[in-house]
């Protein structure tokens, strides 16, 4: 019988200790074995609502939105610069389930900045990029790719289809030619297509192709409408 008394207790101190050890709420930093550190709300023993994570090998620190463990909502991801020892930014913006998803603004090493659209951690939708070299691209993107339908300016604009990155077809003009960082050295001669229409029909149906085959919910809602 004491035998048996003793183990009833272990098992209720084990509940017990259990119980109050599970992180729920606001809560002071905490540090990880690895040296990474969380200060912000938990839920189940699960980062849950917001929160600052400081990750110590590559020095980048997230301050926003956390769900069940992941980055949920709305963030900002800056990093460590070891020249200067300062934070500088590199996203703010929408996440989902540990990933860039929905709005955002991204800063790049070049100085190149994209504004847009983000579907689970790639450019997608729709987004504007400015590049370093001062072009500028507004249009659809697909697996952060440009994809779809876009305008390119540099000096010249590009009005037109892109297919998995890479401009099919449009119509090129002179866009504040003299004012671009480095402007085309000679002007756009006049040039028509012998069947505009067939070439805007190929470069649709490989757009529409390149979309279903990676997205079948698209496709699939794509054969409903016709």
């Amino acid at each position: 019988m004491p035998h048996i008394k003793t183990s009833q207790t272990n098992r209720l101190s084990k509940t017990f200790l259990d119980t109050k050890s599970q992180k729920c709420g606001l809560r002071c930093t905490v540090f990880s074995v690895d040296g990474n550190e969380y200060t912000g709300e938990w839920l189940n023993n699960k980062k849950h609502g917001k929160g600052t994570q400081v990750w110590k090998k590559s020095g980048a620190i997230y301050t926003g939105e956390w769900k069940f463990g992941k980055r949920d909502g709305y963030g900002t991801l800056s990093v460590l610069l070891p020249e200067t020892k300062e934070y500088e930014k590199k996203y703010c913006g929408g996440w989902e389930n540990g990933k860039k998803h929905g709005f955002g603004l991204q800063f790049y090493k070049n100085a190149a900045v994209y504004e847009g659209g983000w579907i689970e951690g790639q450019r997608g939708v729709w987004g504007r990029m400015c590049y370093e070299s001062g072009d500028v691209y507004e249009g659809e993107w697909l697996m952060d790719k440009t994809h779809g339908q876009g305008t390119i300016r540099f000096g010249q604009i590009l009005e037109g289809f892109w297919v998995d990155g890479v401009a099919k077809c449009g119509t090129l003009s002179d866009f504040q030619r003299s004012e671009a960082p480095t402007p085309t050295k000679y002007s756009i001669p006049q040039l028509q297509l012998m069947d505009m229409d067939l070439v805007l029909s190929e470069a649709k149906s490989a757009y529409l192709e390149t979309l279903s085959s990676k997205f079948p919910l698209a496709r699939d809602k794509l054969a409903k409408k016709e």
